[in-house]
């Protein structure tokens, strides 16, 4: 493959697993139409923000949801989404209601939990959730309750599933070139978080958790070639 027209920390914000698994994720499960609304979770995160820009590129109104004003000033100002949650000082159920009047056609699941089963509610017919992670559970002491209304998946009919990025290894290539286009037309923004030095990894990889992170967590080790 040819140099790409990149820096290198593109290669861990916008490419590699994490561009791989917002575009598949969003586009072969999640299949999104112009018009429809998605929801994304972590909306901030380096998948989660990646989601939302692609959604937009799909003709989606888009909201997200995330964990400061600072995050949501970041999403809807800077990347284009329609509208932020802070479900840290508001309530979900009621900020659904308000930016998704239309009820929701894709959500993308990043977090479980009450989060997913407050989303279950306000799911359209036919409606698709791609679950790329859970984050709410992993470092749960004992198992969080499971969403007391899974019964929503019959009653509208929704499709939920879950994948892994390497089912998507071989497709790689059809990623990368839409992901280097959008990113070359200014229409894909990405943002990493840079921790000087391997003794401060343990550090950075705490932020994965507390949600203090902006962007993809990388740790610089020396400097780029």
């Amino acid at each position: 493959m040819p140099p790409l027209p990149v820096p290198l920390e593109a290669r861990f914000g916008l490419l590699g697993h994490i561009g791989l698994t917002a575009y598949f994720g969003l586009l072969d499960i999640g299949q999104p139409k112009a018009g429809e609304t998605l929801v994304v979770s972590a909306a901030a995160g380096a998948v989660g923000s990646l989601v939302g820009q692609i959604g937009k590129i799909k003709g989606c109104r888009v909201v997200g949801i995330a964990g400061s004003r600072e995050k949501c000033e970041w999403i809807t100002q800077e990347l284009g989404f329609d509208a932020a949650i802070d479900y840290r000082t508001e309530d979900l159920e009621e900020s659904l209601r308000r930016h998704c009047p239309d009820g929701v056609d894709v959500y993308f699941e990043n977090v479980g939990g009450q989060t997913l089963e407050t989303l279950l509610n306000h799911m359209n017919d036919r409606g698709r959730i791609p679950v790329c992670g859970m984050i709410s559970g992993y470092n749960a002491t004992r198992p969080e309750p499971g969403p007391g209304n899974l019964f929503q998946l019959i009653v509208h009919r929704l499709r939920m599933e879950g994948f892994l990025v390497t089912d998507y290894l071989p497709r790689a290539a059809e990623a990368v070139a839409d992901l280097v286009r959008w990113h070359g037309e200014g229409r894909l923004r990405y943002r990493v978080d840079v921790t000087q030095g391997l003794e401060n990894a343990p550090a950075a990889f705490l932020k994965l958790f507390d949600g203090s992170n902006r962007g993809k967590v990388l740790i610089q080790t020396g400097p780029e070639n």
